[in-house]
C-alpha cells in the first residue's frame, strides 16, 4: 500500500454578534463563486495556530492572538482528486480592520448570520460548521 502524505489546511470561523465572516472565492481554480472561510495551507515547520493567525491576517486583516483561537474540530476531506486533513478554529476576538486583503482571489467578503449562510457555501465548510457546532470533534467529507 502506498504511503499517504496529506496536505493540511487551517480554516477560521471569525464570529461577531452571531455572524460568521465568509469570503467568496475567485480566480483560484477551486470553488470559485462559492463562499469559504479565511483559510490556507499549513507551511513546513509551522504550527497550526501560527498558520491560522497568518492566514487570518493575509486574507482579511484580522490580527489574532494564539490564546484567542479555539479548536473546533478536524475534517478528513477527499475531493477534486485529492485528500487532506483540515483543521477548523473559531475566534471571537481580534484587532485590525476586517477587509478584503486579497482582491485577486476574493470578490466578496461579508458577515452572514451563523444559522443562515448563503446557499453557495463550499459544501465541506457547511458540513464542518454543522458537525462542530453539534459537538463533534471529527468529521469526514467526500468518502461516499
Amino acid at each position: 500500500m502506498e504511503e499517504s502524505r496529506l496536505l493540511s489546511v487551517v480554516h477560521l470561523f471569525l464570529i461577531r454578534d452571531g455572524q460568521v465572516l465568509l469570503l467568496r472565492r475567485k480566480n483560484t481554480g477551486r470553488h470559485d463563486g462559492e463562499y469559504g472561510l479565511p483559510a490556507g495551507r499549513l507551511e513546513r515547520g509551522e504550527q497550526l495556530h501560527e498558520a491560522a493567525i497568518r492566514e487570518a491576517y493575509e486574507e482579511c486583516g484580522a490580527v489574532i492572538e494564539a490564546t484567542d483561537l479555539a479548536m473546533l474540530g478536524t475534517m478528513h476531506i477527499r475531493e477534486l482528486g485529492s485528500e487532506r486533513i483540515d483543521f477548523f478554529f473559531s475566534v471571537e476576538k481580534w484587532s485590525g480592520e476586517i477587509c478584503n486583503m486579497e482582491p485577486d482571489k476574493c470578490d466578496d467578503l461579508r458577515w452572514f448570520p451563523a444559522n443562515a449562510c448563503p446557499e453557495n457555501v463550499i459544501p465541506y465548510v457547511r458540513e464542518a460548521w454543522s458537525a462542530f457546532r453539534g459537538g463533534a470533534w471529527f468529521s469526514s467529507y467526500g468518502w461516499g
